[in-house]
């Protein structure tokens, strides 16, 4: 499966970047994995990366031996970022590929206008043949905003970038039916095809396996496969991790349930409840029906309360609704500058978010 994806997402833990003696980059590991991401990237592929290290870089350089207080932790992630980042560009330079720092927290990729902003900053760095390296914002989450593991932040991130697979680079070869350090008898799962109760309870504890353990690879997976994505585990431990798992290394695939496209399509129309509504002229709505995004320019009318982000109707001149999507432009400045051409709104508006009102790929067509 990683050898067809397009789009990859690739999650590394802190054990994995960071030496446990000497608290540095895990250097030789890291141009390794470099290395692979470069072996993807020329056969045509797209790579983000979602990676812990930051706060277990930050603590030496700071001398904090615990982080028993949030504020703590906070710090070592202040700290340990450049570190983070500066041995990523080490490792990247050596292929003459661009690294770009990402810092996210919930609000970025649950709060649909956040989620908007994110994602176009991340697909753009994309087209321009970046690596992303997106890490939880650690310097500035609260308790309550944090998800306190990068598994189910890497589920988050291949649902917004529409990946193909996710690859949790772990400890552990895959899921077993029950914990093999501890069973002689546990039986290796290669694929799963859904995820029932009975392949929940092989988590077992919350705290095996690291950090949030199986459990949280588990409900990452269950994020990643409803959007489109297939998820590996797989172990990360060694040389060439990505180049082992394509060449057929001993992983446990979580099959998606539908195409990226397709679930993402699926969630805008059937999940999220329209705030508003836009009503568009004869010429916009047969664009539309061609597979167009809409612009100001043929809206005639706004109506409801909504925010950046959020769903709207789509209706014909008549009030039947032809389609649904996501408006990049609350109902206020929507108002302002429906029926518009592209050179008029930033005079109407003070700034210019563009001429697209509701892009094709944030559209479902209903009629």
């Amino acid at each position: 499966m990683l050898a067809t994806a397009k789009r990859v997402v690739v999650k590394i833990g802190s054990s994995l970047l960071v030496d446990g003696e000497s608290g540095e980059p895990a250097r030789a590991w890291l141009a390794s994995l470099a290395d692979d991401v470069a072996a993807m990237r020329a056969a045509g592929k797209s790579v983000l990366i979602v990676s812990s290290g930051a706060i277990a870089l930050g603590r030496r350089a700071l001398g904090l031996e615990r982080l028993h207080r949030l504020e703590h932790k906070q710090a070592a992630a202040a700290a340990g970022q450049a570190r983070l980042m500066g041995a990523y560009e080490e490792a990247f330079a050596r292929h003459g590929i661009p690294v770009a720092q990402a810092l996210l927290t919930t609000d970025d990729t649950e709060r649909r206008r956040r989620w908007l902003n994110a994602r176009a900053t991340l697909e753009t760095l994309l087209e321009l043949g970046a690596v992303p390296i997106v890490n939880e914002n650690d310097t500035v989450a609260t308790v309550e905003i944090r998800y306190g593991d990068n598994d189910r932040l890497a589920a988050r991130a291949a649902q917004m970038i529409s990946a193909d697979a996710l690859v949790l680079l772990s400890d552990v070869d895959g899921l077993y039916s029950s914990d093999p350090r501890h069973d002689a008898s546990a039986a290796f799962i290669p694929e799963v095809a859904g995820i029932t109760r009975e392949i929940e309870a092989m988590a077992g504890d919350p705290g095996a396996l690291g950090s949030g353990g199986m459990r949280t690879k588990i409900e990452a997976a269950k994020i990643a496969t409803s959007a489109g994505c297939a998820v590996a585990i797989t172990r990360g431990d060694v040389a060439h991790p990505l180049a082992a798992l394509e060449a057929g290394a001993r992983a446990t695939w979580f099959l998606p349930l539908a195409t990226p496209r397709a679930a993402y399509k699926a969630w805008i129309a059937g999940t999220l409840a329209p705030r508003g509504a836009l009503t568009v002229d004869a010429g916009a709505a047969a664009a539309l029906r061609t597979g167009k995004s809409l612009l100001v320019s043929g809206v005639s009318q706004v109506s409801g309360a909504f925010e950046k982000g959020d769903a709207v109707r789509i209706l014909d001149i008549d009030g039947a609704e032809l389609a649904r999507g996501l408006a990049r432009y609350d109902a206020a400045d929507a108002a302002r500058i429906r029926g518009l051409k592209s050179a008029d709104i930033a005079q109407a508006l003070g700034y210019d978010a563009g001429a697209v009102i509701i892009h094709a790929d944030d559209m479902v067509v209903t009629s």
